[in-house]
């Protein structure tokens, strides 16, 4: 995995969750995917609904997540990814600054 994103755009209004616990900025492709970069501020215990699939890829800190349906939480360090599925949700907590890319539209 690149630590950069070339030949993008940045929508300058970021996305603010949570009474600012959790900030992100939507990175948009030459090809019209997009994705959003953010941060989730450490202690953060918050839960996302999502509609579309997406695919959660930590690149600093770490957290545990519980996504809908599973029995427990899994640690997911800086590195590491995982998937929700559409219609569903995930708990997050972070256990520090958890930096992250969010890619849309992907099982």
């Amino acid at each position: 995995m690149s630590d950069k994103f070339e030949n993008i755009s940045v929508v300058k209004k970021s996305n603010v969750f949570f009474d600012g616990k959790c900030v992100s900025h939507s990175v948009l492709f030459p090809d019209g995917t997009r994705k959003t970069v953010g941060v989730i501020m450490p202690g953060s215990q918050l839960t996302f609904n999502v509609g579309v699939p997406e695919i959660m890829e930590i690149t600093s800190g770490s957290c545990d997540v519980k996504i809908a349906g599973e029995h427990a939480f899994k640690t997911y360090p800086a590195g590491t990814q995982f998937s929700v599925a559409a219609n569903s949700s995930f708990e997050i907590h972070a256990k520090d600054t958890v930096d992250y890319v969010c890619s849309f539209g992907s099982d």
